[in-house]
């Protein structure tokens, strides 16, 4: 399967659900079902707009794990997961927060899900978690061992961190593409929710034949410049109460920016 396969719109708009913190997090409620409703309820709320995938992270787990998960969260999010899919019909994908591809991988396959989301696919970036470092080896063979057909997008120049050494944006995008073997990349600003930068968007498209995303920043009001330059959009913050990350999802956003999609998509 490629990313053309998988999303009926040529430039797919993605929303970030964005999971309550879960069992074992610092933040954590104490109450699941809760997770399941907010979860839930927010695709209800995708759904009823032209909203043409959804993916699942641990977004609210922080401080996050920086490899190797634990088993209550690889559970939590797998079960989280499959009951999006289930109430899903569009492609769903998995992002197991900060950089635990080959859980994200097992989650994605066994909940029947289509793709996930690696921040370091390759190369080493110091981040908040300290030193993260690309297993895409690991995460390819593992594909192959479960015979599954989830797609990874990975990130280039991932926010929330820094190169540990001096490599270009240009030649990192190389590497994961052609080395890497990823199936779409996605370009971020600094943090969560900060726009992204349109020269690094245009570095990365001129050394690339892969489907490229915009991973962050974007919002009704930049949209015109960015669906014009990216392949795919992710959205998270923008469709929140007051355009913050940590906040649920405000259906009145979701409606005034997927209408102004629309417009761009019919001009």
């Amino acid at each position: 399967m490629k990313f053309t396969d998988l999303f009926k719109s040529p430039k797919p708009l993605i929303g970030c659900i964005h999971l309550m913190p879960l069992p074992g997090a610092p933040r954590y409620s104490g109450n699941i079902q809760n997770v399941y409703e907010t979860a839930l309820s927010e695709v209800d709320i995708f759904k009823r707009h032209p909203v043409d995938g959804f993916i699942v992270e641990n977004f609210r787990d922080m401080p996050f794990y920086p490899t190797n998960l634990p088993a209550e969260t690889v559970a939590s999010l797998a079960a989280v997961t499959r009951e999006i899919v289930k109430a899903s019909d569009v492609p769903v994908g998995v992002n197991a927060l900060r950089n635990d591809a080959q859980a994200a991988l097992a989650i994605a396959t066994a909940a029947e899900a289509h793709f996930i989301r690696v921040n370091v696919h390759m190369h080493a970036v110091v981040s908040d978690q300290g030193l993260l470092q690309g297993a895409s080896h690991e995460t390819l063979r593992l594909r192959a061992a479960l015979k599954s057909s989830v797609l990874i997008f990975a990130d280039v120049g991932v926010k929330h961190s820094v190169p540990l050494g001096e490599r270009s944006l240009a030649a990192e995008t190389r590497d994961v593409t052609e080395r890497g073997l990823a199936d779409a990349l996605i370009v971020s600003g600094e943090s969560t929710g900060s726009e992204t930068k349109i020269d690094e968007l245009d570095i990365v498209r001129q050394n690339t034949d892969l489907p490229t995303l915009v991973g962050s920043g974007v919002t009704a009001a930049n949209l015109p410049t960015f669906y014009t330059k990216a392949d795919g959009l992710i959205v998270g913050s923008d469709f929140k109460t007051d355009a913050k990350a940590d906040n649920l999802v405000e259906e009145a956003r979701v409606k005034a920016f997927t209408e102004k999609l629309k417009s761009l998509q019919s001009s």
